[in-house]
């Protein structure tokens, strides 16, 4: 049996010292106003810092090719009130409406029950599920004053090429506030 830590080149682990890094890069989000093919790969109850929950899904993109198997991290704050909204309630209801609206071009499994999903039965009823997604940009200042950009699921339809339909009532080109934006 080999020894776990040995490199492929033969060199001597020790010799990699405190510091290390990968010489990888930042990932550019998608283009603002992209419409995807995409599948959940991951679908799971999460929480903030403060202890808010939330359903946090992970669309991996399957269509333009040049986007394939982009991952678009998407929250949906269905449970506790999404800190800082304006209207906690009518965003919750939106955010129900989103959701509701992946069941269905899922096949309907969650929706058909008035229990709360669990992780495992969220993952069987949307994963690997193909539907058509409207990706948009965030942009948000930091506290150190750089900025942070990422992409926000701002809308699904199903996978036969019908329009995207967008739960947040704004055409997809609208400028959307920090308020809006479900990251």
């Amino acid at each position: 049996m080999t020894n776990f830590w040995n490199l492929s080149d033969g060199a001597d682990i020790a010799s990699v010292g405190t510091t290390f890094e990968t010489g990888g890069g930042s990932i550019e989000p998608l283009p603002n106003d992209t419409t995807a093919l995409a599948i959940i790969d991951e679908a799971k109850w999460d929480e903030d810092r403060e202890g808010n929950r939330f359903i946090s899904l992970r669309w991996s993109v399957l269509t333009p090719a040049e986007y394939k198997n982009r991952k678009v991290f998407h929250k949906l704050w269905v449970e506790d009130a999404k800190p800082n909204q304006k209207d906690p309630v009518k965003y919750r209801d939106k955010q129900i409406k989103m959701l509701a609206a992946i069941d269905k071009n899922a096949g309907g499994k969650l929706s058909s029950s008035e229990k709360r999903p669990t992780d495992e039965v969220m993952g069987n009823a949307l994963t690997n599920k193909p539907m058509m997604i409207k990706v948009m940009i965030w942009e948000i200042t930091k506290d150190d004053g750089s900025m942070g950009r990422g992409n926000w699921v701002a809308s699904v339809a199903p996978r036969g090429g019908a329009q995207a339909t967008s739960v947040y009532n704004k055409p997809a080109s609208a400028h959307v506030g920090d308020d809006d934006a479900p990251f």
